[in-house]
């Protein structure tokens, strides 16, 4: 008995060991995983795709534009440039390739949840039209809710 303790208890040492290991790796991606996950399950690439087509490109043009600009002023690189691919790259073309390689996995994640593959993770149901007649709540004199005889109304009015 003391020999299958002694097993299990090096099983579960290893496997805390091993979650340890994989925590270090994963870590630093946790950032690039949120932004995905946030592309790809919490945005409405249907009605987002709309505001795209209908001008939302030129927004997302400017976005790219000026976080660039921005990461580059305040975020220079060591050396004072970028080794891309094994490519020397300036300080905004550098960054200006790292936020491409954004807007690009940004749109990968749109056609992903357009295509189905996400299934109803990404499903964002239809809100129910609003009653035109009663859907500001107020009553016009004519309904049950206030205590109001109906008939005592019908002949006031």
């Amino acid at each position: 008995m003391d020999a299958v303790f002694s097993s299990l208890l090096q099983l579960v040492t290893a496997a805390w060991q091993l979650l340890v290991a994989l925590l270090f790796v994963i870590t630093p991606w946790a950032p690039l995983v949120g932004y995905l996950a946030f592309w790809l399950f919490a945005v409405d690439w249907v009605k987002f795709r709309l505001v795209i087509i209908r001008g939302g490109w030129i927004g997302i043009l400017l976005m790219v534009f000026m976080s660039t600009l921005v990461w580059g002023l305040v975020a220079p690189p060591t050396g004072d440039y970028h080794n891309i691919l094994g490519l020397h790259l300036s300080n905004f073309v550098g960054k200006f390739l790292y936020v491409a390689a954004l807007t690009v996995m940004m749109f990968l994640c749109g056609s992903v949840q357009l295509s189905g593959l996400c299934g109803t993770w990404a499903q964002f149901p239809e809100e129910a039209p609003a009653d035109d007649h009663h859907g500001d709540g107020h009553g016009h004199g004519h309904d049950d809710h206030h205590g109001h005889d109906t008939h005592a109304v019908a002949h006031a009015h």
